[in-house]
């Protein structure tokens, strides 16, 4: 008789007192596979098997119908393993079946900022927002260039107190600037991001620099040509100022340069694994940054320091040309001072590009107006109770919301098992970064704790094939379920960093956004997220930016780097 034997938590448990040798890719091991060795297999897979079970799984069969066979066809898939940038055959979209696009993409509607002032020091702007800035090149009071070098500036400036730069991009960037001044001279204006410095996560290829996952560039993968995101920002005229820091391989927030630090708190990290896309906006060393997140690595950091990043709907913005965590989760989005801002990034960057299968191309119809008497806004209920300091905050903001006009629903996220489902996250990543498990390169990342990758990847790679797919019919449900939630309401509420919404969401592929509500010391700053349905970018900003509209949390920065 058959049947399963341990939870998730014993089953990685087990795991992690397994030690594995390091195989190079397409070496095969000619050590016998014998009962014994199937027994302790069954403790580790949450399995049992009868005497006369092991002794026909020892026995020769067909080729790849028996354990030994089986061992023989991982030699040649690892032999044969295309790189990171092709995804699997079967690919993850969000949307469910009879689910239609809107059938007019009208296009984004921003808010005038008019009047807006060069001052007196043009580094009293580093912390305007793009539409601030942007109004300052539209009317030629501040050119590209200028800006670009006040960047460049508090880049190198504050980089050795927050650790964020990996590349510098100083003569491209001057280059990038002086193009889109000539343009505006010759009449053509790209848009709000037109001559706008920025800075991209480096995981992330751009052509002639190279890209270094946060994991040093000796031994791990140089990609080649230009990243989808990077390609549609230049067309924007958005000027890349820096390639920065993540935590190696997309985990925290250490790299092989350091540890990338709060710009509240620089005795604190700045949580990852867009560590420095999040600091650098932080810091006011750039307008705007690019992350990705898989399980909260833009809302977290951007949580952590303060300040408001988006995480687009899973497929809204192309992977191309970046590092693959998690084919199936994995998104890309910006990380900004203002919920309008962000919506501005999104706008450029979003939509199909011909390489990304999960890409799409949906509506972005836009406006900043909300119709609070229309709008049904739902909270997690659980995740706001508590008394510790961010609690009272998020429950603050529950208020800040009922003054808006809002109409406030408590709901309840599905019963499912959603930390176990984490395990499709785990073994996607595992099979992403293979060769860097079987060939020893994971000995030079800069983490090798119990529960940092190293040891992560060599215990995903533990998990069976039946209990990945398993855990993806889950996924199906938990979807779903979404769906269900998300017809009683048009957004809801959640913590940043409590309860299961961060996971949950990131399997369901719906849109967050982080939007700083206060701090529960002077030095540690607070948040609070936003999710919509399924490609309604347009409400969640809207919604997000009306809260901002009302408080100034977004606009509080660290006193260390005002100047």
């Amino acid at each position: 008789m058959r049947k399963t034997i341990c939870s998730l938590g014993a089953f990685f448990g087990v795991l992690l007192t397994i030690a594995i040798p390091a195989v190079s890719a397409g070496q095969e091991t000619a050590r016998p596979i014998t009962a014994d060795a199937i027994r302790q297999a069954e403790l580790l897979l949450g399995l049992e098997f009868t005497p006369a079970e092991r002794q026909q799984l020892m026995e020769r069969q067909r080729f790849f119908q028996d354990l030994a066979g089986l061992r023989e066809s991982y030699g040649l898939i690892r032999a044969a393993a295309p790189d990171q940038s092709v995804m699997p055959a079967l690919h993850f979209m969000p949307q469910p079946p009879a689910w239609s696009p809107p059938k007019t993409d009208l296009g984004p509607t921003w808010t005038h900022v008019g009047g807006a002032l060069r001052p007196a020091t043009l580094e009293d702007a580093a912390y305007w927002t793009i539409a601030e800035l942007a109004e300052l090149i539209r009317t030629r009071q501040v050119t590209s260039v200028e800006l670009t070098r006040m960047y460049l500036g508090r880049l190198e400036r504050f980089d050795p107190d927050v650790h964020v730069v990996v590349t510098l991009l100083e003569d491209a960037a001057l280059r990038q600037a002086a193009r889109a001044d000539r343009e505006l001279a010759a009449g053509r204006y790209r848009g709000p991001l037109h001559g706008i410095p920025y800075a991209l996560k480096d995981l992330f290829a751009v052509e002639g620099y190279p890209t270094t996952w946060g994991a040093a560039a000796n031994g791990f993968e140089q990609m080649e040509g230009t990243a989808t995101v990077a390609r549609k920002l230049e067309e924007a005229g958005a000027v890349l100022l820096a390639k920065v820091s993540l935590g190696a391989l997309a985990w925290g927030d250490v790299w092989f340069g350091g540890k990338t630090r709060n710009p509240w708190n620089l005795e604190e990290g700045s949580s990852g694994s867009s560590a420095g896309s999040a600091a650098s906006v932080s810091a006011g060393l750039v307008p705007f940054a690019i992350g990705t997140e898989t399980w909260g690595s833009i809302v977290s950091p951007s949580s952590t320091t303060g300040v408001t990043g988006l995480r687009p709907t899973f497929g809204r913005v192309s992977r191309a040309g970046g590092m693959a965590v998690s084919w199936s989760m994995d998104k890309v989005g910006p990380i900004c001072r203002a919920a309008e801002d962000c919506g501005m990034v999104l706008d450029a960057i979003r939509g199909s590009d011909g390489i990304d299968r999960s890409a799409v191309n949906v509506a972005f119809n836009y406006t900043p107006e909300v119709d609070w008497a229309a709008l049904r806004v739902g909270y997690v209920e659980a995740d706001f109770e508590g008394d510790d300091a961010s609690a009272v905050l998020d429950r603050a903001t529950l208020d800040v919301f009922r003054s808006l006009g809002a109409r406030l629903v408590p709901i309840e996220l599905p019963d499912r098992p959603v930390e176990a489902l984490s395990l499709i996250l785990g073994a996607e990543a595992a099979a992403s970064f293979d060769v860097i498990t079987r060939t020893g390169l994971d000995d030079r990342l800069p983490l090798q704790a119990v529960d940092a990758w190293p040891n992560v990847l060599r215990t995903t790679r533990f998990i069976p094939a039946a209990e990945y797919i398993q855990a993806n019919r889950i996924r199906t449900l938990l979807g779903q379920d979404m769906a269900q939630i998300m017809t009683n309401v048009d957004v809801y509420l959640a913590p940043a960093q409590r309860g299961d919404n961060s996971l949950v969401t990131n399997l369901t592929g719906h849109p967050a956004i982080s939007l700083p509500n206060g701090f529960t010391d002077l030095t540690s700053p607070n948040a609070i997220t936003v999710i919509a349905r399924l490609y309604d970018e347009a409400t969640l900003l809207a919604v997000a930016r009306a809260y901002q509209q009302a408080t100034d949390f977004h606009r509080r920065h660290p006193p260390r780097f005002a100047r």
